[in-house]
């Protein structure tokens, strides 16, 4: 008796409540083996490959490439049992002519069955290796009215317009069409077939027992002379519509949705405060090259941002009030003793913060080589979750856009950011005299709770320090 299983998009541990349909990798009538990628996913954070928790046959998969899915809402169904090969049967004999059967969900424990088929050994959250949390489904005769079989949408149950009471599916008859559920489960072959004039009860599936696919209804629609309708729009007619006075309106999902709503939040609950200082980075610049010059030209190269991001580790531990978060419900200053520095990556996708996780354990050598594989796993979008989460303190070089100063918004819920603007000629008095220096500006934006600004003069002071004479950071080493 095989049974139908749904497995619902579970919690990536981001934080986020939704994630976006890049590309099935599975199809309806496909086998599936335990932990086998069934669908890859973007969040407004990372590109993510899920796999399923079950064995068996796949039969319903819901959303369409491109289509937004909220946390919970069904994924796909994957009919698992002692024959997988059938996607579901009827239980039972049956009565009074009604070949028609319907999945029904008790909500009992799938691991609370011996024979519930094969569980997943990959831990997604939400989704534990000894009982999944899915639900159980039964499968039993239903009789159902004419009126309700000739509807081509299911039962919504909180998940938007896609999520529907999947039907098991029954073997079409050639024939006239007979009554009961029709043997289609996705509610994208169902619309494909309304938006066409295609009447499902006249198809006969190809798919496992009977089950009609997209390119059943695709043949119908061919031998029709229709031409096929696309089950989606695509994904950017669908994030640009033009209003009524000309002006154009895009909404704010995705990543520049996520990214709205946490600078929103930073505004709203962190009482910000920034102060600046001009700084000569002309020593800094002759350290690092001095620094890569004896590490020979095979060597990997320090970089920069590395160098400031250790001067950071260094002076957050003199001031450790800055790597710090405020717990408003218990009205708490929580400070941290790892330092996990954020910094800030524009990508095409936009703006991201990747996290070196103990920064302050890492030498320059280390935090270079960490950066560079961060930054280039951001640029193509292959970032994971973790690597985009846990920050204490970010540093943030605004210079490479060619400005000099900012003030940022700090990055929620952490107490303090530095920001380092383009470094160019200047001149500048140096040991009295006039002279053209390499000049930067740094700034730094703190949460005002978890310090005064004598705290925060001190540690940028401190960074100014170092940036100017790299000396002063050997006194720490």
């Amino acid at each position: 008796m095989a049974e139908v299983k749904e497995f619902t998009l579970p919690d990536l541990g981001e934080g986020l409540t939704e994630a976006e349909v890049v590309r099935w990798l599975v199809e309806v009538g496909e086998v599936v083996a335990v932990d086998q990628p069934v669908v890859e996913v973007e969040t407004a954070k990372a590109m993510v490959e899920v796999p399923c928790p079950y064995g068996g046959v796949v039969t319903a998969r819901y959303g369409a490439e491109g289509e937004e899915l909220a946390v919970g809402a069904p994924l796909l169904t994957v009919a698992v049992g002692a024959d997988a090969s059938a996607p579901a049967a009827a239980e039972g004999s049956g009565s009074g002519g009604a070949d028609g059967v319907v999945a029904e969900a008790d909500g009992a424990d799938a691991a609370g069955d011996g024979g519930a088929g094969e569980t997943s050994g990959a831990v997604l959250v939400g989704y534990g290796t000894g009982a999944p949390p899915a639900r159980r489904r039964r499968v039993r005769p239903t009789p159902v009215p004419a009126a309700a079989a000739g509807q081509v949408n299911g039962v919504a149950s909180g998940y938007g317009r896609h999520a529907v009471t999947p039907e098991v599916p029954v073997r079409a008859e050639a024939a006239e069409p007979a009554p009961g559920p029709v043997p289609v489960i996705s509610p994208l072959v169902r619309r494909l077939a309304r938006q066409n004039g295609v009447e499902l009860r006249t198809l006969t599936g190809s798919g496992p027992d009977g089950l009609i696919l997209r390119a059943d209804v695709e043949r119908a629609i061919g031998a029709a002379g229709a031409p096929a309708a696309a089950a989606e729009p695509s994904a950017a007619a669908a994030s640009v519509r033009a209003g009524d006075a000309g002006e154009v309106r895009i909404p704010l999902r995705g990543l520049r949705g996520v990214v709205a709503d946490k600078m929103s939040r930073s505004r709203r609950e962190i009482p910000e405060a920034t102060c600046w200082v001009d700084v000569d980075a002309t020593e800094l610049l002759a350290a690092r090259r001095a620094m890569n010059a004896a590490g020979g030209p095979d060597a990997p190269k320090i970089s920069l941002l590395a160098l400031l991001a250790r001067i950071c580790t260094a002076a957050l531990a003199r001031y450790p009030e800055l790597n710090a978060r405020v717990d408003t419900e218990a009205r708490e200053i929580v400070r941290l003793e790892r330092v996990h520095v954020g910094f800030a990556a524009q990508t095409d996708r936009g703006l991201v913060v990747p996290v070196v996780r103990d920064a302050h354990a890492r030498s320059a050598e280390s935090l270079s080589e960490e950066l560079g594989r961060l930054t280039g796993a951001a640029r193509d979008g292959s970032l994971t979750p973790g690597e985009l989460t846990g920050s204490t303190f970010t540093l943030n070089n605004y210079g490479v856009f060619g400005v000099d100063g900012s003030t940022p918004i700090i990055n929620h819920p952490e107490a303090a950011m530095l920001g380092v603007g383009r470094i160019v000629p200047k001149p500048w008095v140096y040991e009295g005299e006039l002279a053209v220096r390499q000049v930067t500006q740094l700034s730094l934006t703190f949460d005002h709770r978890v310090c005064d600004g004598g705290v925060a003069g001190g540690f940028l002071r401190y960074v100014a320090d170092c940036v100017e004479q790299p000396a002063v950071l050997l006194r720490g080493v």
